[in-house]
Formats: structure tokens, C-alpha cells, sequence
């Protein structure tokens, strides 16, 4: 089958997702060279070869470009917890899931540190960095009431989830300034610690 035959036969959803990887793309390499705020749409649609009016039908503004940009690059860390495991085998998975998560988010660090530097001086952003934060909490608090019993867990599960938040974040980026000073043991500490430092 010719190329032209098989785009042709390709589903109009898969087109749009292909436009909108193409502008998160470019968006992601202009924001590296350039930053947040001295990237423009403009700026956008000519790296990625199209017009603005394809980022306006796919994204309704700058900020949504950047914070769908934000979610792809930085997206949550997903343990698998084995069925009938206790608490403290379901932290120790979480700790080994954001270890595996080092070398990609390495990657992305400095792109995820100077988008949180611009949503703090764009309220706009920040608002939807919130929302699309507390949707994230909820849905993982949600998750560990339903895997994990209700006496189990140390702490309100809407709690534990900010926690555990702040755990990986926190862990991560000084993983990446001072990776001499935060060995794996670090992050399995933190984790066990949170399971009453009951190990595995």
C-alpha cells in the first residue's frame, strides 16, 4: 500500500493527535531554547511548520499549549501494587516506580522547573496547574481507597496522595542536582517511613 492510500485511510482522530505531538513538539524545543515566556504561538506554528490557526483548533490558548505540554513531559508516576500486597510493599512499589521514572524525567527536569517558575508569575496558569493538580489528587486518593483497606492506610487518603506528591517531587529534583547525595536507599527510606518503617 502507498503512503498516500494509507493516509488516506487513517482516522481523522489519528491526524489530530499527530498535529497536536507536532506542536507539543515544537513547543517543547522552543521552550528549551527559549523559555516560557519568550515563546510565541508564532514562534510555535513555524517550528512545526503550520499555521497558528492549527494551535488555535487544537489548544485554546498559550497556557493550554503549555500545560498540555506540562502534562505530557511530567506525567504521574503509575506503581503496580500486586494483589494482596500489605501497605509497605505497596509504598516499596511506589518508590521503585519513581526510581524507573529517573532517566525520562531527567530529561524533562529543567523543562518541568521553568514551567513551574512561569505559572508562578502567570496567575492564569497557576489556577490550571491547581485544577489539574486537585484532579490528579482525587483521582489518586480515589485508587488507594480502593486497593488499599481503610485501617491501613497512615493517614486520609486525600491526605496521603499530597504527601506522596511531595515525596516524589521533592526526591526527584534533588536526585537531579545532587545525585551523589540521594541514592536509591533515600527514596526506599522515605517511602518505608511512610509505611511506619515496616520493610518489605
Amino acid at each position: 500500500m502507498s503512503d498516500e492510500a494509507s493516509n488516506r485511510r487513517r482516522p481523522k482522530g489519528d491526524k489530530r493527535e499527530r498535529t497536536r505531538a507536532r506542536l507539543l513538539d515544537a513547543a517543547l524545543s522552543l521552550t528549551r531554547e527559549k523559555g516560557f515566556d519568550r515563546t510565541t504561538l508564532a514562534d510555535v506554528a513555524e517550528r512545526a511548520g503550520m499555521t497558528t490557526g492549527a494551535i488555535y483548533g487544537n489548544f485554546r490558548n498559550r497556557e493550554a499549549l503549555f500545560m498540555a505540554l506540562a502534562e505530557r513531559q511530567w506525567a504521574p508516576v503509575r506503581p503496580v501494587f500486586a494483589p494482596g500486597s500489605t501497605f509497605a510493599q505497596k509504598m516499596r512499589a511506589v518508590s521503585e516506580a519513581v526510581l524507573a521514572s529517573v532517566p525520562e524525567r531527567r530529561d524533562a527536569a529543567v523543562g518541568a522547573l521553568t514551567f513551574r517558575a512561569y505559572a508562578l508569575t502567570h496567575e492564569d496558569v497557576r489556577r490550571q496547574v491547581t485544577d489539574s493538580m486537585e484532579r490528579g489528587f482525587i483521582a489518586g486518593a480515589d485508587w488507594f481507597e480502593a486497593v488499599c483497606a481503610e485501617d491501613e492506610l497512615p493517614m486520609p487518603a486525600d491526605v496521603l496522595v499530597r504527601v506522596i506528591n511531595a515525596l516524589i517531587e521533592g526526591l526527584l529534583f534533588q536526585r537531579f542536582l545532587t545525585p551523589e547525595l540521594m541514592p536509591d536507599e533515600v527514596f526506599h527510606a522515605a517511602f518505608e517511613a511512610l509505611a511506619g518503617g515496616a520493610r518489605v
